[in-house]
């Protein structure tokens, strides 16, 4: 098991690494690259794994469901933490509540379980990644247009891949293996991105980058446990969301403090810390998972 944990893990963190590298010897400006990515490739990848096979509208539901409470819980714990250590919530709650589902979250899904569990992973992305776009904004900035969350390239794409699998619409096949191969762009891109990230960001705050690092994976995988145990997901489903609870803080939270100017130092430790921290969380699900 161990290996396996091992050969699941080694391409991910093996391409952060080279792009922690390469930001270590030349500091590349990827600011064009990541918006590609968020406006091209990751709609393109959300598109193309809900529209390329045919689901009821049943299939995904509970997983859905499971996804918001799990996201909803660590929001919850994050605000009382908040108030038991003394930090300001509305640094502190969005970390806790919004995850690296995009960057680690579907390539883990890929390499573990292959092509049947990205539908799932991508489902948990597109529902997290719309309440991060909405909630997440009005909640550093309640004048915040929710509105926008509408003009979302990778809502626009979940929106639009479901509709085409449930409606069982059909896709000129060459069409969505273009769409498929524009996708597969995102995963390596937003993996070497990380790493970049990684290399040019510094804890500044160790104490407040714990709190968020250690507990943000533990309390993700003890909600999504106590979920499992009660819904009866698909083996696939209930081990994404198992992978989901333990993942860490997403690097778009930095991105988020850094425009609401929410103490932005504060969270780009946490996100460093917590993807470090991913070394240990990671093989514990998949040590459960597997």
């Amino acid at each position: 098991m161990a290996v396996r944990i091992i050969s699941i893990l080694f391409p991910l963190f093996a391409i952060a690494a080279l792009g922690y590298v390469v930001a270590r010897r030349r500091t590349p400006d990827l600011t064009e690259a990541n918006r590609l990515n968020m406006d091209v490739f990751t709609p393109a990848l959300v598109f193309g794994a809900l529209a390329g096979r045919h689901v009821e509208a049943s299939t995904y539901g509970w997983l859905a469901l499971a996804g918001l409470i799990v996201i909803i819980g660590s929001g919850l714990s994050g605000r009382l933490i908040a108030l038991l250590t003394g930090h300001n919530p509305r640094t502190l709650v969005p970390p806790m509540t919004f995850n690296n589902c995009g960057n680690l979250g579907i390539p883990v899904a890929l390499l573990t379980f292959g092509e049947d569990a990205v539908p799932a992973a991508v489902v948990l992305f597109a529902l997290s990644n719309t309440l991060h776009f909405s909630f997440g904004a009005w909640y550093l900035d309640h004048h915040a247009n929710l509105w926008s969350v509408l003009r979302n390239p990778s809502v626009l794409a979940a929106i639009a891949g479901l509709s085409v699998s449930l409606l069982d619409i059909p896709i000129w096949d060459p069409l969505l293996q273009t769409v498929v191969m524009v996708g597969n762009v995102a995963i390596p891109l937003m993996l070497f991105g990380l790493g970049v990230r990684m290399a040019t960001t510094k804890i500044s705050t160790l104490g407040f980058a714990l709190i968020v690092a250690i507990s943000r994976p533990i309390i993700g995988m003890l909600i999504a446990a106590a979920l499992i145990a009660v819904f009866d997901l698909p083996h696939i489903q209930a081990a994404t969301l198992l992978i989901f609870g333990a993942l860490p803080p997403a690097v778009l939270n930095f991105m988020f403090a850094e425009r609401y100017h929410q103490e932005p130092d504060k969270v780009a430790s946490a996100v460093l810390l917590g993807n470090l921290f991913a070394f240990l969380f990671l093989p514990i699900a998949l040590a459960f998972v597997l």
